[in-house]
């Protein structure tokens, strides 16, 4: 019989009603109770890590979470983490790089809606993350509303549907409808190598957005950063004309800061090569390019990469390397 790890950070599954809105206050034990009652063919053991809004999770938090489940690696078949949808992609992401050759399911879920009301979605998703954590398969994964999608690849598109979030660029892993999973994709629990956990951190990183009409002298302020996000238009284009970006893009490079290019469109990544508006970023050997990765992914992986090492080339080889079905090409 598989036995199974309840990992509890909080969120709006484990929220009550208190003087200033909706907080996690929900003893832990009740989704531990609500699953043992539904027979599930399992052994489920409770841990109370967090309880805390996802708003306020931090990098920090996600190392706290993989180190949990390193020091359990051995005792348990899976784990089944509880979280606040705000920022579970983070979470799912970083612990995808974190979490090295996994071969066993690391799960996480959470509801738009708390455990105790009656209209709550948080029971499905609970059922269905302990169904798919009872599998023999390895990696990190989001359940929610019927579906299962790879840690670096799920975004929170809504804010109060329970279709909250959605797989960007890639298939989805698989549905669940009731207890029956159905794959999308083949996975496997198999890997030659062993499993170990990797908290590199350099949280020293910043996003920027851009518009028409940012001026660049805000990137003149980015230097203290070890690694800037530009979150550019369509394909990658970045201005040129006017207010041109590409001296102040050039500059903080040439400081030691690892940039990475991204798109801020949702769906079919970025391609530097097309425009000469991103053609001209793109020249620069240091330039990190993002592929058809999310920005979600990017941030931890970004933070996991600076932690490694100091040198622009190894932190833009370990950002371009595909790695828990990150990126597509």
């Amino acid at each position: 019989m598989k036995k199974l790890l309840l990992i509890t950070t909080g969120g709006t599954i484990a929220s009550l009603p208190g003087h200033q809105g909706l907080a996690p206050s929900l003893d832990p034990s009740e989704l531990e109770r609500f699953l043992l009652q539904e027979n599930l063919e399992c052994v489920i053991e409770n841990y109370p890590l967090f309880s805390i809004d996802s708003t306020n999770m931090q990098p920090e938090h996600w190392v706290g979470i993989g180190e949990l489940v390193s020091r359990q690696y051995d005792e348990y078949d899976g784990f089944l983490i509880t979280h606040g949808t705000d920022t579970m992609a983070y979470t799912a992401a970083a612990l995808s790089y974190f979490l090295c050759h996994l071969n066993k399911p690391v799960i996480l879920t959470g509801s738009q809606v708390p455990f105790n009301n009656q209209k709550t979605d948080a029971k499905r998703n609970l059922l269905d993350a302990a169904h798919l954590a009872m599998e023999d398969i390895g990696g990190v994964f989001v359940v929610f509303n019927g579906k299962v999608i790879a840690g670096t690849r799920a975004m929170k598109i809504r804010t109060k549907s329970f279709d909250a979030f959605e797989s960007v660029n890639f298939p989805y892993i698989g549905f669940i409808n009731e207890k029956k999973i159905d794959y999308q994709l083949s996975l496997s629990n198999s890997h030659e190598k062993q499993f170990y956990l990797d908290t590199s951190l350099c949280t020293d990183v910043f996003l920027v957005k851009l518009y028409p009409g940012i001026n660049p002298d805000l990137f003149s302020h980015l230097s203290t950063y070890r690694g800037v996000v530009i979150e550019s238009f369509g394909n990658g284009g970045i201005p040129s004309l006017g207010r041109d970006l590409v001296p102040a893009i050039e500059a903080l490079v040439e400081k030691g800061v690892a940039v990475v290019v991204t798109t801020q469109c949702l769906q079919e990544g970025e391609d530097l090569s097309l425009y000469e508006v991103g053609r001209k970023v793109a020249q620069n050997p240091n330039i990190i390019i993002s592929k058809d990765m999310n920005t979600e992914a990017i941030i931890p992986k970004l933070m996991w990469a600076l932690g490694k090492t100091n040198d622009l080339l190894e932190v833009k080889a370990i950002m371009e390397s595909p790695m828990a079905y990150d990126c597509s090409f």
